[in-house]
């Protein structure tokens, strides 16, 4: 994979994100590096080697819930700086492109 500046503006577009030239300039250099690490890793011989689902042997040690304080819906409500009836209200934040 050649990362390019069409990439890069691919990448932008998808994530909608916003970058001047000088942050473009550092994402491509830093997506080169990975795309470069990727590279070597699948250089590696892995024949005979077990593949990983964890990289430890640890397991979760879940805990119970626990029922603990609760907000109602009007503390909740007056958290926000904006709101609808019985709604937070935000802005919009994806387009539909």
């Amino acid at each position: 994979m050649k990362v390019n500046k069409e990439l890069i503006a691919k990448l932008s577009n998808l994530s909608k994100l916003k970058f001047n030239k000088e942050e473009t300039e550092l994402i491509s250099e830093d997506l080169s590096k990975m795309v470069d690490f990727i590279n070597q890793l699948n250089e590696l011989e892995t024949d005979g080697i077990e593949p990983l689902i964890h990289m430890n042997e640890e397991i979760n040690n879940w805990r119970e819930d626990k029922l603990g304080e609760v907000l109602s819906q009007e503390e909740a409500l007056s958290n926000s700086p904006v709101q609808d009836s019985t709604y937070f209200k935000l802005p919009k934040v994806l387009d539909k492109n």
